[in-house]
């Protein structure tokens, strides 16, 4: 995304729909802040014809009004690509897609985009707000965005810290600060917003953008904050021409698929690489109950997944504690035989197949900006007298790589909301 700018008319690259949708693509160019290079461009919409001089928001608000914002952003981003594949050496190339068409349109979307991943490293950018509506549908799109080849940015990371959350499950390839973060450097919560961005980036590699950058202290102030790269006016405004990097090559962004870990099973990827033990239901309880109550005390609140076997393991009491739970937090989910779509007010739910592992396995996971720690376990079998005597193999990981591949599993079979 950008900063608010005027509308540029020169040289326009146009596409437009069926019904009149005319647009066209601006570029502004991203920099690394340790050398001053440029490593790519962000493709931008602008309104074209007719519509020269309407902005981008206005554009998507009478999309999102008519029923056709799938049929608008496909018209950017076939404009985008057009725009970036008119010269060689722009480096990579981001583009904004829009939370719907990682879902309606997503085949269309991953067609428009293959001309310019044959040519140069493509990022696209999905905004933080769409991973709290329906992180298994973004996921599923990103999944299949970098199977055809494109890395995945999280953009406004930073505007709501509950977004932090997040970053793990999506697992971006490029982090972009949201705005007010440079514009606060020295608050005490812009400061804790960044330290964990920064952590994500140490651990994965990850690249971190700081946008609006319009003088020399706005760069000193996003690599305090732990930016790698830079983009604002103090290395231009938008342009029609995508800006070239120079001779030489641009550091290259690679997808990094999640794979494998969205069909797994967590009890099975924990125990590949931690002992297990052995306990009755009446002693696993209590270390359930904790690991709720350390998501519930976060000064970042983490997102929260339970996987319960059955409906009928969903007492009343566990229900009640899971909606206060989704008000506290920014994604809680139960998973289970039988469990509906919505199981109570603002938990998310999942209906497993007799035959998934997971419908044999009692999960609790807490992933967050600085949590992370997952109970896993697999019912034995034997005979037991009562429901609390029921035994179960267990294992107890506070490892960020492990907890992470658990939620992945877990979202992995969450429904669509797209």
């Amino acid at each position: 995304m950008e900063s608010p700018i005027p509308v540029d008319q020169r040289r326009p690259t146009t596409t437009s729909t069926p019904d009149a949708w005319q647009v066209r693509a601006v570029f502004q160019p991203l920099v690394d802040l340790a050398s001053g290079r440029a490593i790519g461009n962000e493709a931008l919409m602008r309104g074209d014809g007719p519509r020269t001089g309407q902005s981008p928001l206005d554009l998507l608000d009478e999309a999102r009004a008519t029923g056709r914002l799938v049929e608008l952003d496909l018209a950017a981003v076939t404009a985008a690509v057009a725009g970036a594949s008119r010269q060689s050496g722009t480096g990579s190339v981001f583009i904004n897609v829009e939370p719907a068409t990682l879902g309606a349109g997503r085949a269309a979307l991953v067609e428009a985009l293959r001309p310019l991943v044959a040519r140069t490293s493509v990022v696209v950018e999905i905004t933080e707000r769409a991973l709290a509506v329906d992180p298994a549908g973004v996921l599923a799109g990103a999944e299949e965005l970098r199977r055809a080849g494109c890395s995945i940015a999280l953009d406004d990371v930073g505007a709501e810290k509950e977004s932090l959350a997040f970053i793990p499950i999506l697992r971006p390839e490029v982090v972009k600060l949201d705005l007010g973060l440079l514009r606060h450097a020295s608050r005490p919560a812009t400061v804790m917003i960044a330290g964990a961005i920064r952590a994500y980036a140490e651990a994965t590699g990850a690249e971190v953008v700081a946008e609006g950058i319009e003088t020399p202290e706005d760069r000193v102030k996003a690599r305090v904050l732990g930016a790698t790269l830079g983009q604002g006016w103090l290395w231009g405004r938008p342009t029609d021409e995508p800006g070239r990097v120079g001779a030489e090559p641009a550091r290259p962004l690679h997808p990094q698929p999640v794979g494998q870990a969205l069909t797994a099973s967590p009890f099975e990827i924990v125990a590949q690489v931690r002992s297990v033990e052995r306990a009755p239901k009446r002693l696993l309880l209590p270390l359930t109950r904790t690991l709720e109550l350390t998501a519930e005390a976060a000064p970042v609140p983490p997102v929260l997944l339970s996987s319960f076997q059955h409906r009928r393991n969903l007492s009343p009491f566990s229900l009640s504690r899971y909606v206060e739970l989704a008000q506290r937090l920014p994604f809680v989910a139960v998973l289970g035989e039988d469990v509906p779509c919505e199981p109570a007010p603002g938990v998310r739910g999942a209906d497993l197949r007799p035959d998934d592992p997971l419908a044999r396995e009692w999960t609790v996971s807490v992933l967050g900006a600085h949590e992370s720690v997952a109970l896993v376990a697999r019912e034995h079998d034997g005979d037991a007298r009562t429901d609390m005597d029921r035994e179960f193999d267990f294992a107890v990981t506070h490892d960020r790589a492990l907890v992470t591949a658990v939620h992945h599993a877990m979202i992995g079979r969450l429904t669509s909301a797209v």
